[in-house]
């Protein structure tokens, strides 16, 4: 890693992401970097993961002189498998090599089905402070379609027990655009979601991944591929739901809380915003002041590499000033506060205001701002402005 890349770390926003590739049963739709117990059989484990985790979370802390962590994300994968206990072990792992921020936001992802009310009161004594939920939908046949193993009714009784163990924010994740999803489901779910009285709502389009079940059953005829203008209705459907119920977008795919600054994902906001995070885990992707690099995937080869005492890096890149300005275009005008426009060059900013002419965006305090057509449209803004 270049010394440029080190001379500003702790100046920048700097977060870790845990990965944990662990899964009780595979979704049709996910492509994420994840193995079952037959999957790895007896190559590797949650132990040997832990042990692997431990050691290079000291290497990066020595390596980038130990900044405190000001966020920590454990994403997966199925966070929820380790258990209150594996998960406390996980955050403190963290603490030795890092330490916490003052104030530190500290999130797991979880499945709903394997969380309780003792799980929720076990990582919260450990000190997480966020809990994202994976619902997807509350319709029992879409639910099927992708594969989810939970009840219908079962992430709002997580989310209730996560706030009865005392946590203030809990995200619950929507996926929308389902093959057999209909309105009515749609309203079921978004119903299900402000019932749960949560201050954060993640909600993606379903994206058909190549090399996944759903992408074979899509292929063979059998499920019928997402409609964009399907898509796009879901999403205004789900906004106008959201918005009335005092959810406000702050990221294309992401709602929180209006007025509460603290309802929004801080660890995310660092990816957007362009801050430093070390991906922890196998396959788990990090980046330093311009440096990217990747873990190899396996779990085993993941342990084994750093029981040999060196970093699991499967490939690494140094990114151009356009790579920079390409992705901080890409990030920053999906976000409520918009792209400053003294970041572009002057065809950009032309083109910028071709943008704005077509109804796609606002110029607000000299930030170009998605308007609400806008954010449908959001890839097509980037590629108007970056061509």
């Amino acid at each position: 890693m270049p010394a440029s890349a080190l001379a500003g770390v702790g100046s920048r926003p700097f977060g870790v992401y845990v990965h944990v590739p662990f899964c009780a049963s595979r979704c049709g739709y996910c492509d994420f970097n994840t193995y079952t117990a037959g999957e790895l059989g007896t190559s590797a484990s949650p132990q040997s993961w832990l042990e692997g985790l431990r050691s290079e979370l000291d290497i990066a802390a020595r390596l980038l002189g130990a900044p405190a962590a000001q966020t920590v994300f454990v994403g997966g994968g199925t966070p929820s498998l380790l258990g209150a206990d594996g998960l406390s072990q996980v955050l403190a792992a963290v603490r030795s090599s890092f330490g916490l921020a003052p104030g530190a936001e500290v999130t797991t992802e979880s499945n709903p089905e394997s969380t309780s009310p003792e799980f929720f009161d076990g990582i919260r004594g450990a000190g997480y402070t966020r809990v994202s939920l994976g619902m997807q939908s509350a319709a029992p046949h879409v639910l099927a379609v992708l594969d989810r193993t939970h009840t219908p009714g079962r992430a709002v009784a997580a989310a209730g027990e996560a706030r009865a163990a005392g946590f203030d924010h809990v995200n619950l994740d929507l996926i929308y655009g389902t093959p057999g999803e209909r309105d009515e489901d749609l309203d079921a779910s978004l119903d299900a979601v402000l019932a749960a009285d949560v201050d954060h709502v993640s909600a993606y389009a379903l994206i058909v991944e190549d090399g996944t079940a759903l992408a074979r059953r899509v292929r063979r005829g059998e499920l019928p591929a997402p409609d964009d203008d399907v898509l796009a209705a879901r999403y205004e459907r789900i906004d106008a739901r959201l918005e009335a119920a005092g959810l406000t977008w702050y990221e294309v795919s992401n709602w929180a809380r209006a007025g509460d600054p603290s309802a929004r994902c801080a660890h995310n906001l660092g990816y957007w915003d362009g801050g430093d995070w070390w991906g922890a885990g196998p396959g788990a992707h990090s980046h330093v002041g311009g440096v990217r690099w990747w873990n190899v995937k396996h779990p085993a080869r993941y342990a084994d590499a750093l029981a040999a005492g060196g970093l699991p890096v499967g490939g690494s890149e140094l990114l151009t000033a356009g790579d920079v300005h390409t992705e901080r275009v890409m990030l920053e005008v999906r976000l409520r506060t918009g792209l400053p426009l003294d970041v572009l060059a002057p065809e950009e900013r032309r083109a910028a205001e071709t943008v704005v002419a077509d109804g796609l965006a606002d110029l607000r305090a000299g930030r170009l701002v998605l308007t609400d057509r806008g954010r449908l449209l959001a890839d097509a803004v980037v590629r108007a402005i970056l061509t």
